[in-house]
């Protein structure tokens, strides 16, 4: 689950075809709290389309080059409004609290904040409770409260540095919960949100491979957990004065090859937002009579966006797609029915075509695709191909709209995205499937898309691009080392290329971490060989290449520069071998590094980074790109 947080991120299409992401806001109360320009802002929810807003607080007064609130959080009776607020060079947070007056004033701030929320203790004094960050890893909680009686205190420490610390409100306010998490393993305790001073509660002690996550309503935790058979999420409850697993009864099941998006608590209804084999799903569990209604959601959809929500009538949520900008959807209790935006329907819908396929792997798996191409294109043999994958983490592929996927569909591109094991798509087995050491299922799976896709007509090697970010990296530069031949040109975003070296540092900030992931190099012999068979650097050889354009940051502590540069000149090495002994004609491929300053880790909408990638794809495999930059700038404002 990815969602704890909910912040809401709205994006409009506007006549112009053009798009606008807005930054976090929060409903609470009769007002409405957002960015507008560099300020933080509150109006009357009825007038936050106008331009009559309070200002609370400038953001120009931290300093910050283009700085952005990140999340919002609204003390209980409105005296104070906590702001978390980054850049886009930086992962670095700032928490401002900013106390609600006639003439409002920034109260106290505090560096590296993670998550953090309010509650209010039994003398009506607002408590916020907050996780701090050092070096990516979060194991400090604190609580600090403010005006007359300001305290700030440390009140947890996780001491196992494989797991991070995470705060959640539960949706009716009631606990506060304290999530201790690794990649595989979570622990909760509740803090009472009545009395936050009280030693909070452990629901279960951490068991490893046991995930949990709570929600509460009327007296009852409403647990989601892998534990028993089958290992995949199942919704389990249990009274809150009884909280261990002993007591944990089961309520509802999921399908087989299904993942839990996520879970939304009201008064008498629970949403679970599904994907199940390649498709969303909502199911809506009646909390009175235990019913279960599921919806089926547009085939068109690939992704949720989860709006924060506080009316108990309503559940509203967005799908979107690569190509398509999010609509509305709102499942009204009272009907019984989902109910879509109306108003202006995309011309998308109609001018392309999504298919879900299925490539089959070489023992046997079946691995699901999604594909993109416009509904009038002729012989997609002859059309550029665009291949994205991740496969790692037990995360899905990223598919949120991205107006430049948007562009090359309408310039005539096939896209395809390969969900691979190691990834999330399927549910928990399939990210167990491409861990540790059954990290090269996922080559194997990436191999077999890309080889089906070409074997049913839709493009060829000389035409197919392949692209990744972080850890995708890790398949797709094993890919270039096994089976260059399927493959044109290849575009990276900080990838992970050197698992070895990393892994074998534990100086580095993640990589005790995410052993669980890659396995102990350092420590286990069989990890270690198992990683030489598939990483990246280790296995650069003289032989040809598909064109590779590196972009990296400067200062990402995520996948240190080190790495990319060492990666990046082996292979412009090998490469110069390979032409040596290969003689004249050989068409020696591009190899570009563009290092971009700053210490973030992945910027999706660089326009920068955006137009140089387009432009190396472009020229890479011979495409006029006459056109594609003016309907490009249809929808990022250059």
């Amino acid at each position: 689950m990815d969602a704890f947080e909910k912040v809401r991120a709205k994006l409009e299409t506007q006549p112009q075809e053009e798009y606008e992401i807005i930054n976090a806001e929060i409903k609470h109360g009769g007002f409405v709290y957002y960015q507008e320009g560099c300020c933080l802002v509150r109006s009357k929810d009825e007038e936050a389309d106008n331009d009559n807003y309070e200002v609370l607080f400038n953001l120009e007064e931290l300093k910050l080059e283009q700085p952005f609130i990140d999340c919002i959080r609204v003390a209980p009776d409105e005296k104070y409004v906590a702001a978390k607020i980054r850049t886009e060079d930086s992962e670095a947070s700032t928490c401002i609290v900013v106390k609600l007056s006639d003439q409002p004033v920034m109260e106290a701030s505090f560096p590296n904040v993670s998550s953090f929320e309010w509650v209010k203790d039994e003398e009506d004094e607002d408590v916020l409770f907050y996780t701090f960050q050092r070096n990516l890893r979060c194991h400090d909680v604190y609580r600090a409260t403010f005006g007359d009686n300001k305290r700030n205190e440390r009140f947890y420490t996780e001491k196992d540095p494989s797991f991070f610390v995470f705060l959640y409100l539960t949706k009716d306010s009631r606990f506060l919960t304290m999530n201790i998490m690794s990649k595989t393993t979570s622990e909760v305790w509740l803090i009472d949100g009545l009395s936050p001073w009280d030693p909070p509660v452990l629901i279960q002690k951490r068991i490893h491979g046991v995930l949990y996550y709570v929600e509460h309503r009327d007296d009852e935790l409403y647990i989601l957990t892998n534990v028993g058979e089958p290992t995949e999420f199942k919704l389990m409850r249990t009274a809150a004065d009884t909280p261990a697993i002993m007591n944990w009864d089961l309520f509802f099941t999921m399908k087989r090859n299904t993942k839990v998006v996520d879970l939304d608590m009201f008064k008498d209804h629970c949403v679970l937002f599904l994907k199940h084999s390649n498709l969303l799903y909502v199911n809506v569990i009646g909390l009175a009579d235990d019913s279960v209604r599921s919806l089926k959601l547009p085939p068109w959809a690939c992704g949720f966006i989860i709006d924060t929500n506080s009316d108990p009538k309503n559940c509203p949520f967005q799908l979107c797609s690569p190509i398509r900008p999010p609509k509305y959807y709102t499942y009204k209790f009272a009907e019984g029915k989902l109910f879509e935006e109306t108003g202006h329907e995309d011309p998308i819908t109609k001018t392309s075509r999504v298919l879900r396929m299925e490539a089959k792997s070489k023992d046997g798996k079946l691995v699901p695709m999604t594909v993109f191409h416009k509904t009038d294109s002729e012989d997609l043999q002859k059309k550029p191909l665009l291949v994205q994958v991740y496969g790692a983490y037990g995360m899905d592929l990223k598919m949120n709209f991205r107006p430049e996927r948007r562009v090359l569909v309408d310039d005539g591109w096939i896209l395809a995205y390969c969900h691979v094991r190691g990834g999330g798509e399927l549910g928990l087995q399939w990210h167990a499937d491409g861990r540790l050491t059954k990290k090269l299922n996922g080559l194997a799976d990436l191999e077999a898309c890309i080889k089906t896709l070409h074997d049913q007509g839709f493009s060829q090697p000389s035409l197919t691009a392949l692209t990744a970010f972080s850890a995708g990296g890790v398949l797709v530069g094993a890919l270039c080392n096994s089976s260059p031949e399927l493959l044109r040109a290849v575009t990276l975003e900080a990838p992970f290329l050197d698992v070895l070296n990393t892994m074998m540092d534990t100086t580095l900030p993640l990589t005790l971490e995410e052993l669980e992931e890659w396995g102990n190099p350092s420590s286990d012999e069989k990890h270690k060989n198992y990683i030489k068979r598939y990483c990246p650097y280790q296995n650069i050889k003289p032989q040809h290449y598909p064109s590779i354009h590196i972009t990296a940051y400067e200062n990402d502590e995520r996948v240190p520069l080190k790495g990319i540069v060492n990666y990046t000149e082996k292979l412009k090495e090998a490469v110069a071998e390979h032409a040596k002994d290969t003689g004249e004609g050989y068409q020696v491929p591009n190899i570009i590094l563009d290092i971009q300053p700053g210490g973030n880790h992945v910027i999706e909408d660089s326009h920068k980074k955006i137009t140089a990638q387009i432009k190396f794809l472009y020229e890479e495999l011979g495409l006029d790109s006459t056109s594609v930059f003016d309907n490009l700038k249809k929808y990022l404002k250059f």
